[in-house]
This record gives structure tokens, sequence and C-alpha cells, in this order.
């Protein structure tokens, strides 16, 4: 680093800085990012493609008093940077270092939590309501990506602009991307709008040339050029003054063209023009592999290989869907916004029709899962992340399942999601979806069950969830069984203790199996595959034989599998059965590796085995076992 970077200790610092010292800075900044981002992984095309109109930002405006509002707020690294959190970057992303996301509780300058795209409009509305309700006069700056306008939460918001607010500039940082390629017609709308330059200064050539005299005159024929030159006039329709295109890396026109909006006396909307991965060559070429990027070699740019050749879940669910397309014309996938987190690249090109990607909509891919699914002559899967998932849910309640349409919800990312922290932990869906009535959860514990309950799930006729993570797991050749709802498997057999464990917390229980084992306690390991419906039968046989057993889940304690079985225990009037529940406490859990995290909650084997150890030689429960002995 050169000296700029490292005197930061917050935007104030800005404030002297010449023009030429402020582009030495962005370049300093562009470096710094690529430097952590090789070691540790995480959002680098959007923070490249950002920096110029962050610096502009907080030299034009005081910051935390004016608020910046950013959407989905994954590219807030350079906005770090520059608040006084340059020293803790080498730890973004990591366990007790800095989030990736805007955090409030980790600087006064984030001011919302923020993970999920749309949310930045309504969220600057209301805070520019507040703001005018106590007389304060700060500004409100929501920026967005030009993919948060595919939301519907955003439209929403447009609609709702009040047409004298003041002091609020919406700015529309624009590089043609989400994650991968924008999709719909709202992009091609906007595409007429926003590259037509020419129209913009015809507009304030008009109104300089006729001046306030003839002010009425002057707003028609602006109009009127409006509606000849961009037939798409967007967002003067909402209310918004439209300003732009400028270029997003230039800082001193950004600068001008800021301060110049400061007074103005409507709500504006001020279009930048960018380049994500910028600084970056291969970023710029790939822009979607290199949205959020694993460790990568900073002199090549290329991704440093895996050292485990094991497959992820998610792999093995492209792969599987894909050979299921081929083999059968029915199987159609919707995907929210995420083909390519989801490995349905190869299904999307090979089936163009088959596989939709609706862009940032979730609420829509369920319902529109639900329409195409209505007939039942179709086999639809809907593929989103289970923390996506949290915003469907009364399209799910409404579309899907009241209508009782056999679709199947691929849940990506159904765990700890480690690094990326609370707005993303995908540990919450079981707890609604098991409300829904009869809907089917299943959850598998390698890319081998994975693959028998894709296959399975079209016969079962009913609303259905799969749960799976992204981590790496166990997959084998061998024949595909049918997976029939309620079925479970007993993986491991022992007289002491009932393990009851979810998906991939198979392997944990079988680790704290051998730790038992180790102290002469014997474990029986049960993989329920469905949490929904259970398998009551094996349950009920196997409980009685049992003083002592334990739910193993990542997910939340409140509404998951432990609930659930506890639920099952009462109503089948086997409360003498000691049942311990582990799980997500009641509590926001940060971010970190998942071993960090896992170890932090008690969820590893070691911490599971000594809680189980514990309880198995209480008095209490001897005295069960010496009772059911007798017996």
């Amino acid at each position: 680093m050169t000296s700029h970077l490292r005197s930061i200790t917050g935007p104030q610092d800005l404030k002297g800085l010449s023009y030429s010292q402020l582009n030495e800075l962005a370049a300093e900044i562009r470096q710094r990012i690529l430097e952590v981002l090789s070691v540790h992984g995480g959002h680098l095309s959007s923070n490249l493609g950002i920096v110029e109109l962050t610096i502009a930002l907080h030299k034009t405006f005081q910051s935390p008093e004016d608020r910046f509002i950013f959407d989905v707020s994954h590219q807030t690294y350079p906005h770090k940077l520059l608040t006084g959190r340059n020293a803790l970057f080498p730890k973004l992303r990591q366990y007790k270092g800095l989030c990736g996301f805007a955090h409030p509780k980790e600087s006064e300058h984030d001011h919302f939590f923020s993970g999920h795209a749309g949310t930045a409009f309504s969220l600057a509305l209301g805070a520019a309501k507040s703001r005018d309700l106590q007389g304060k006069k700060h500004h409100v700056l929501p920026i967005l990506g030009d993919a948060s306008l595919t939301c519907g939460l955003t439209l929403e918001a447009l609609n709702n602009v009040p047409k004298d607010l003041q002091n609020f500039i919406a700015v529309l940082n624009d590089n043609a991307m989400s994650i991968s390629q924008n999709v719909g017609n709202i992009k091609h709308i906007l595409s007429r709008l926003l590259s037509n330059p020419t129209s913009n200064r015809l507009y304030g050539e008009i109104q300089h040339i006729l001046g306030p005299k003839w002010g009425k005159l002057s707003q028609k024929m602006t109009e009127s050029l409006k509606n000849l030159v961009s037939p798409a006039t967007f967002f003067e329709e909402f209310g918004l003054a439209y300003v732009g295109p400028i270029d997003g890396h230039n800082i001193k026109q950004l600068v001008d063209t800021l301060e110049a909006l400061k007074t103005s006396a409507r709500p504006v909307l001020l279009h930048v023009m960018t380049v994500k991965g910028k600084g970056m060559p291969m970023a710029i070429a790939n822009p979607t592999p290199y949205h959020g990027v694993k460790p990568f070699d900073l002199c090549s740019g290329k991704f440093i290989p895996s050292s485990n050749p094991k497959p992820t879940f998610p792999k093995i669910f492209g792969r599987h869907l894909l050979e299921m397309a081929h083999n059968d014309p029915s199987v159609v996938c919707i995907t929210p916004a995420m083909p390519a987190g989801s490995c349905l690249d190869e299904f999307m090109q090979a089936y163009p029709d088959r596989c939709i990607d609706v862009g940032i909509a979730e609420g829509h891919a369920v319902t529109y899962a639900g329409g195409i699914g209505h007939g039942r002559e179709l086999k639809v899967f809907a593929c989103i992340y289970a923390t996506f998932f949290q915003r469907a849910l009364d399209n799910l309640f409404q579309d899907v399942c009241m209508q009782e349409i056999p679709v199947v919800f691929a849940l990506d990312r159904s765990f700890l999601s480690g690094p990326d922290g609370s707005t993303h932990h995908g540990i919450y869906d079981i707890s609604f979806l098991n409300a829904m009535p009869n809907m089917i959860i299943a959850q598998p514990r390698n890319g081998h069950v994975l693959k028998e309950l894709l296959q399975s799930s079209p016969s079962w006729g009913r609303p259905a969830a799969i749960r799976y993570p992204n981590l790496e797991t166990e997959e084998f050749k061998a024949p595909l069984a049918f997976r029939s709802p309620g079925s479970a498997e007993l993986l491991a057999e022992g007289r002491d203790v009932l393990l009851i464990a979810l998906g991939h917390t198979c392997a944990t229980a079988l680790q704290v199996r051998e730790i038992l084992l180790a102290q002469g306690i014997e474990a029986a390991v049960l993989d329920p595959v469905f949490v929904k419906p259970l398998d009551a039968d094996m349950l009920r046989r196997l409980f009685p034989l049992y003083s002592l057993a334990a739910t193993i889940e990542e997910h939340s304690l409140h509404g998951g599998m432990g609930m659930i079985i506890n639920d099952f225990l009462i109503k089948n009037r086997l409360q003498r059965l000691h049942m311990i529940n582990f799980g997500v406490p009641d509590i926001w859990v940060q971010f970190g590796s998942n071993q960090s995290l896992v170890q932090e909650l008690g969820l590893d084997a070691k911490s599971i085995a000594e809680r189980i150890a514990q309880e198995y030689h209480d008095d209490r429960l001897i005295s069960q076992r010496t009772e059911k002995a007798l017996l």
C-alpha cells in the first residue's frame, strides 16, 4: 500500500485529497481488495466496480449523518476501507472479524443489516420519512444495483415515492449484471431508457434556452421530447428526476454531479455506469464466476484448485437433475437468479425452455412454479437457496401448498452458511415448511441419497422440499432405490443411547458414536431422511428401548427437527425418554468458518459426546435404566 489508504481513519480524511490523490487511493483500494480476497475469498467483481463511486459519495457527503444504504450490501468493501476498518480487513468474513455485508454493530456508517436484494429503496424511503417527521435535513442515498430493479419490492417502493421528497438521491450502479446475467422484460425497458444519454442532454439544453420565463412551455417540450426519443420514461413516471448516465469511474465527474444534486427540490435517480470487476481483466471477462470467489492466485487470477476431489451437494444436484431432464422431457426447473450457484448452467444451456431463470424474484418463482405444475403433467423443480426461500412464504402457502400442486423445492444452502453470516444462514425453513399441511420435508446425508430423493420426489404427488448444504459429500455408484415419504434408516445399532441426526450431521453422529464407544457407551444412529412425515413406526419401536436420546441438526432449535421429535414424544406418551436437542439456539448466528461456528454452538462431535456422556451418567437416568432392566 502507498500512504493514502494507510492514513484513512474515516471519511473526513478524504476531504483534503486532490482528485489525482483520490485516483491513487482508488488503485490502492483495488489492490487491497485483491490481496485479501485472493487468500480468503469473498465478493470480488462488484467491489472492484464500485470503488470510485464509493470514494465520490464519501467525498461529497457526511457519513454517518448522511445515510448510505447499500442494496444487498455485498459491495461495501470499499466503504468499509474508507470508514476506519482497513486494519481489520484481512479478517473479512472470518470468525470474530469483519462481516462481508453491512453490519450496524460493526460501524456507525452501516445503518441496516442487509444481505438480500431489493430492500434498499424501501429502507431509504422509510429513513427519509423518519428524518422528515423529526425535522432533520440530512441526505438519504440508496445505492442500487441494476438487478435490484427486477425485484418486486423495489417496484413497490418506486410506487410510493413522494413527489416533494428532498435530500434523496437514489444511485443506480449499472454494470448490466447481478450474479448472473440479468433477465426479463424490465432489463430491456431499462436498457432503452438508460442507454440514451442524448435525450438527457437535450432536456437540459431546452430548459436552459427557454429559462424560467417559459417554465410551462419548457416542461411540455421536455416531456414531448422524452416520449419521442426515449419511450420508456420509467423513472420520471415515478416522480424521480433522472440524471445520467455518467461514468462511474470518473471521480471528479461523480463529485461534481453529486454536489449539484444536493439541493434538488425533487427526489433524484442518478444513473452511474460501471464495469464489474474493473482492475482485474480475468474478472471483467468472467463476471459470474468472479462475483463470489474462492482463493485465487494474485498474479494470474486463476482459482486455486481444491485439495478435496469430492463433489458438493449442489454439483450432484445439478448433474442429476440434468440427467433426469435428458431422460424425461416433462422435467422443468425454475431458479430465481441463481443458475450458477445452484449448478444449473449446463441444464439451462441444454434445455433453455425447461430451465428458467426468473431473476431476483423469489415470490414469483414459487407462484410461477405452481402455475407450471398445476395440471400435474410436468415434473416441476424450483431451486432456491434456503435463506431466499423465506421471502416467498406466502406464495408457498397460497399458490402451491393450498392448491396441492406437487412442486419439488430444492433448498440449496440449507445449513450454516458460515462466511456470509446471519442474513444467509439456511436454518429457519423447516419451521415454516412444517406448518404447511401435506408438505414433505426431506434431507439427504450424502450425494447418493440426494439422487434417490430427486428421482423419487415427482411420484410423491405432494409439495415437497429437499434440503441440502453447499458442502462436499460422498457419492458412489449404486442402483438408486425408491425413497418413500416417512421411511427412516438405522445407520448403526447400539443399546445405550439413540442419536437422531439430520442430513449431513449424520457424519457428526457417527463420530460421536466412536467417541462414546471409547467410554463404554453404545449409541445407535438413526437417519430420519424425512422430517415430515416422520417414520412413526420405527420411532415407536426404538424409543421404548432407550432412556436417553438426542437429536442433532444444523437448524434453529425453534421449529426444527428436535421440536418435531419432542412433539412426537408427547403425542405418543413417551415422555419417560430423556431427550437432548442439539441445534442452533435462539440467537443471531454471526459469521466465520463453518467449523468455528459449529464449535461455538456446541455442534461438533466432541462437544456433543461430552454432553451425552454427562447426561448418561446422571443418577436419574441410571435409575431409569435399572428399572427397564428389571422389567
